[in-house]
């Protein structure tokens, strides 16, 4: 929790730079993504039993998008 508390802090800090809402993308974008990734684990520890490379993949692929996405959507 920590970790992801201070990704969001320096992201936030960072995207603030660029302009008044680019603070608030960032830190909708970070738990955003973290959810989305957690969403994936969960059915994939559902559907296989466990998690494999491909899962982990699926994961860090989800949480990169998502990322990407919801500023453009914020």
């Amino acid at each position: 929790l920590g970790a992801a508390l201070a990704v969001t802090a320096a992201a936030a800090a960072a995207e603030a730079l660029l302009g008044p809402y680019g603070a608030l993308r960032a830190a909708v974008a970070v738990p955003g993504a973290a959810a989305a990734a957690a969403v994936l684990l969960r059915h994939g520890v559902r559907r296989f039993g466990g998690v494999t490379g491909d899962v982990f993949g699926g994961l860090a692929e989800t949480a990169a998008t998502t990322a990407l996405l919801v500023p453009v959507l914020v």
